[in-house]
């Protein structure tokens, strides 16, 4: 019987860890009387083919329909811009992140609205992740077939063979056909989708991108204010195995319209030679804020139509990258292209780490500066601050020592 008082204590003990957890469960936190409205998913887009009202609980956002959704005007305060990404279904968790890097660092306090571009319809699952974490409206298109696929005048099998041929070379996506169509569709044509054409400028983003700093002002509206058309954080020399006619193509484009071609523009930032040879500068346009209005312009439009005509993204692998640097170079004064050097950003493999201590320390950056890659040799920034008879940042000199 020395077991009896043994089991009491059990007993006791066990009855004390139930009264203890019906107490906590009712009252250390209160649940909140209206949680389940918090946890009820948007209606599917489909629902509401004429566009989404606001919802009477302004924390559930709803998508916008997707082919007639509209943005409407800005708030005041805000410009007239938005945020786009041409994305997979299968990208939903690697813009998620990329998504929350902005919000976090920026766009929690604009509430710009984010474009998402597929070539085919984003799913449930994309549509729901992305509407929660963006804190504007979120549109969603599909590309149209006839910017998705080949024109007529391209002769597919000799574009296959030159994916082939690529792929033996080890050349980076020269074998994709994906990516030929993505290149061509950044360079001519998103700026054309329905639901871009609400809008003066965009924000390029990609998945899995990370801002390493707060973006402590609107980089919309100093683009605005200052009558910028163009801005990037990083450049680099292109893949000449890529590009080789490009800059034959370019050549033939400015003798047949010099009367686009911008006085004071940065032609030396794209040759060494005054224009006849390109030395491979661009800026990486993974990452660029820019004017739609500027690339709906005939200017553009004469521009991408004359190298599409030529085959090269097809026949070659031309990049988006090249073709917008290049039309930027030609087509746009000096100043009205712009370098955010506050502007911290990371895309495999490189890194933009803003140049000086003191800034870094402001906008609580956690990026370090032996990764900023805007000094190292593969750059083309340097040429950048050359051509436009610019100082470094302030700090350069000390982190160059």
């Amino acid at each position: 019987m020395s077991s009896g008082p043994k089991y009491i204590r059990y007993l006791l003990f066990a009855a004390a860890g139930v009264a203890i957890f019906f107490f906590i469960s009712r009252s250390a936190i209160p649940i909140p009387e209206n949680i389940s409205s918090k946890l009820t998913p948007y209606k599917d887009h489909h629902s509401n083919p004429a566009g989404v009202s606001a919802p009477n609980d302004a924390s559930i956002k709803q998508p916008y329909n997707q082919t007639s959704g509209s943005a409407g005007a800005p708030p005041a305060g805000r410009v007239n811009a938005t945020f786009v990404t041409l994305a997979r279904n299968s990208d939903t968790w690697d813009i998620a992140k990329s998504i929350r890097q902005v919000e976090d660092r920026f766009n929690r306090d604009y509430h710009y609205d984010w474009v998402f571009l597929n070539d085919k319809p984003f799913d449930d699952t994309f549509k729901k992740v992305t509407t929660a974490l963006v804190s504007g409206n979120t549109f969603y298109g599909v590309i149209p077939t006839e910017h998705w696929s080949y024109p007529n005048w391209i002769d597919q099998n000799k574009a296959s063979e030159v994916r082939k041929e690529m792929g033996e070379k080890r050349i980076i996506y020269g074998d994709s056909e994906s990516y030929r169509h993505m290149c061509r569709y950044e360079s001519g044509f998103f700026f054309r989708h329905p639901l871009m054409l609400n809008y003066e400028y965009y924000w390029r983003v990609e998945p899995s991108i990370e801002l390493y700093c707060d973006i402590a002002f609107d980089p919309f509206r100093f683009m605005k204010e200052n009558n910028k058309k163009y801005s990037f954080v990083i450049s680099l020399y292109e893949y000449y195995d890529t590009i080789p006619t490009l800059w034959d193509s370019v050549k033939k484009f400015m003798k047949n319209h010099p009367e686009h071609i911008a006085e004071g523009n940065s032609i030396d930032f794209l040759s060494d030679d005054g224009g006849e040879t390109y030395n491979k500068c661009h800026f990486w346009s993974n990452f660029e804020i820019g004017s739609l209005e500027w690339l709906r312009s005939k200017e553009y439009i004469d521009y991408f139509e004359s190298l599409d005509r030529d085959g090269g993204f097809f026949y070659e692998r031309w990049g988006d990258a090249p073709v917008h640097s290049i039309a930027a170079g030609l087509m746009l004064k000096k100043e009205e292209i712009h370098f955010f050097n506050e502007i911290a950003y990371y895309h495999i493999p490189f890194t933009h780490c803003p140049t000086g201590e003191q800034l870094r320390l402001d906008l609580k950056c956690n990026c370090k500066p032996e990764d900023n890659f805007d000094w190292k040799g593969y750059s083309c920034t340097s040429r950048y601050f050359q051509i436009n008879n610019m100082k470094k940042p302030k700090g350069y000199e000390d982190e160059q020592s």
